[in-house]
């Protein structure tokens, strides 16, 4: 019923560049206490017109935009608002499995460091702090290691736009890599983890972008869960103020990534590689280790999950 039509593919052809390659690395997480706090360890426009997919997700009085940087003081962990479940109730309409999401990313979001121990009983540790997770593990079972074809080395916002970047073995002739994934997995969720520097192109071109992926994962009746990136390749944080002012501009829930790694030793990156980048590495799934939460990694799956409790559960309260 809705169509969002992506322009400008010789465009996102060129806008394609490798992740950086590297390992994983691992996090710190907040509890479910206080789960919009920031750890305390130490611590635009799119391309296209307003679409009936905008309309799904704007229902609501026009909100205030962000302060410069007031993103960095926003939740790690969202909340779920009416225009979010006017969302999940379209897309229930349209057949999308409640028990299902997606992931949408490129290096950081492929690896196995990310969510994907959830799905083993063995390979992951909550602790008696987190253990309320369970019940979300459980429910989104299947989804934490499902290969996503709209995740891949080297994608970015203009990548999973692109048919050319789409896997030709199952995907649509003339299918995007997010459409692609979203007709094949019928997710509820989708999340959006894009950390690949933009090829130095503005944050409002990263905007546009990121906008026609929120649009039409809206239109598909599918939540966007977007999330800001731990770090600052463009050297002043422009892409996760445009990120935080998408999430703010559409009423979709925010993992404000970044607050959850900031205050880790050296930001959370590697301090071997030391490129501002690449996220310290440690046990990706266990929490209940307090030195390995002074690592990136555990905190990037811990925070993930949490946004995705976060939001199953305003689902369905």
């Amino acid at each position: 019923m809705y169509r969002v039509r992506f322009v400008l593919i010789l465009t996102v052809a060129l806008l394609i560049i490798a992740c950086g390659g590297g390992a994983a690395q691992t996090a710190v997480i907040p509890s479910h206490k206080d789960s919009t706090s920031t750890p305390q360890k130490s611590v635009s426009h799119a391309t296209q017109p307003p679409t009936n997919a905008t309309k799904v997700s704007n229902t609501s009085m026009p909100r205030p935009t962000l302060a410069a940087d007031e993103w960095k003081n926003l939740p790690i962990v969202p909340t779920v608002s009416d225009a979010v479940l006017e969302i999940y109730r379209h897309g229930l309409e349209l057949g999308n499995d409640p028990n299902a999401f997606s992931k949408v990313g490129d290096c950081q979001t492929s690896t196995d460091f990310f969510l994907v121990g959830f799905d083993h009983p063995n390979q992951y540790g909550l602790g008696q702090e987190y253990a309320y997770l369970q019940s979300t593990i459980d429910y989104y079972e299947g989804s934490f290691s499902r290969q996503s074809l709209a995740v891949k080395d080297g994608f970015n916002v203009a990548a999973v736009l692109s048919p050319l970047r789409a896997d030709p073995k199952k995907c649509n002739q003339g299918e995007t890599p997010l459409a692609c994934e979203i007709r094949l997995n019928h997710p509820s969720v989708v999340l959006i983890s894009m950390e690949t520097n933009f090829n130095q192109q503005s944050a409002e071109k990263y905007g546009t972008y990121m906008r026609q992926i929120v649009e039409y994962s809206i239109s598909q009746g599918v939540i966007p869960i977007v999330g800001t990136k731990a770090d600052n390749i463009e050297g002043n944080n422009s892409i996760n103020a445009e990120i935080a002012a998408i999430a703010n501009e559409y009423d979709i829930p925010l993992w404000n990534f970044w607050a959850a790694v900031h205050n880790l030793p050296n930001n959370g990156f590697d301090l071997s590689l030391d490129d501002g980048f690449h996220l310290s590495i440690g046990k990706s799934y266990y929490f209940d280790d307090p030195a390995n939460m002074e690592r990136a990694w555990p905190w990037r799956n811990l925070t993930a999950l949490q946004a995705l409790d976060a939001v199953r559960n305003g689902l369905n309260k």
